[in-house]
């Protein structure tokens, strides 16, 4: 059984004791979180998918950790201008892991 759900403006495969690092999200670690936003849940031969998110369902996960990604590098350059900025980033992320998908 798996479910794709969204989050962050981004969408993930999930089963349970799946553990990924998300978009970050409030809540302290060891906090149990309950993700609504379910496009599409698998069992098998049976899929139910949502118009756009289905009713009723819900995937609960247990934050993990809340850390920080790596860093990415914008570099913008016009050549023969004498024209370089560099600047970095690092997006603040969450790690879970789906203890549970339920759909009524």
């Amino acid at each position: 059984m798996f479910a794709i759900i969204e989050t962050g403006g981004k969408q993930y495969r999930v089963e349970k004791n799946t553990v990924l690092s998300i978009e970050k999200l409030p809540e302290q670690t060891g906090d149990t979180v309950n993700l609504d936003r379910v496009l599409l849940i698998a069992d098998g031969d049976n899929i139910n998918t949502g118009k756009p998110y289905i009713e009723g369902a819900m995937v609960t996960a247990t934050i993990l950790d809340q850390f920080r990604d790596k860093k990415v590098r914008v570099f913008k350059m016009k050549p023969k201008k004498r024209y370089r900025r560099l600047q970095g980033h690092r997006q603040f992320c969450t790690r879970i892991r789906i203890d549970d998908i339920v759909h009524q």
